[in-house]
């Protein structure tokens, strides 16, 4: 969705890889130390490394949830004409790009958590779901704002509930 976003905001499905020396490499992103372009770079180390060929699909596939959820920081958003927040059609009309941003970054560093294996259940020793299930909240909201049949078909494979259920029981 992103990717489609910004493929037709500068008119080329390609952008990913053009824009590397394009809006990217803007002077006004040298605080982010140039993220993107780095992980566009990575991108295609990592492909050639692994006897790839780097095209637009293959760098697209590498990038990280962080590099997504980026283009929602106000420093490369206003580099592309705020074009991703046009992914979410159905958000209410109060919510704006930091708003967005804030429910991203919540659910990435949550997902972050997860993946380095933190605990996410406890409330000092005390176990504790409300984070997980704020965090399921938002996906779902932020799902809803896509495409609201979106939650349907997401629910249909969550067995969150379940397992927080059977936790609570313990």
């Amino acid at each position: 969705m992103v990717n489609y976003q910004v493929s037709s905001y500068f008119a080329n499905p390609n952008w990913i890889i053009t824009e590397k020396n394009g809006f990217m490499n803007h002077p006004s992103l040298t605080s982010s130390r140039f993220f993107l372009k780095t992980s566009i770079s990575k991108a295609e180390r990592t492909i050639r490394r692994k006897g790839g060929v780097v095209t637009t699909g293959s760098i697209i596939a590498e990038q990280s949830f962080g590099f997504w959820t980026s283009l929602f920081d106000t420093h490369h958003y206003r580099l592309i004409g705020g074009i991703v927040i046009h992914c979410f059609p159905n958000k209410p009309n109060h919510v704006n790009r930091n708003i967005l941003n804030q429910k991203l970054n919540n659910i990435r560093e949550f997902r972050n958590r997860v993946y380095h294996n933190e605990p996410i259940c406890f409330n000092g020793n005390a176990i504790d779901f409300t984070e997980a299930t704020n965090i399921k909240t938002e996906i779902y909201e932020l799902l809803k704002w896509i495409d609201a049949n979106l939650t349907d078909y997401v629910e249909y494979f969550n067995g969150i509930d379940m397992k927080i259920s059977m936790a609570n029981n313990l």
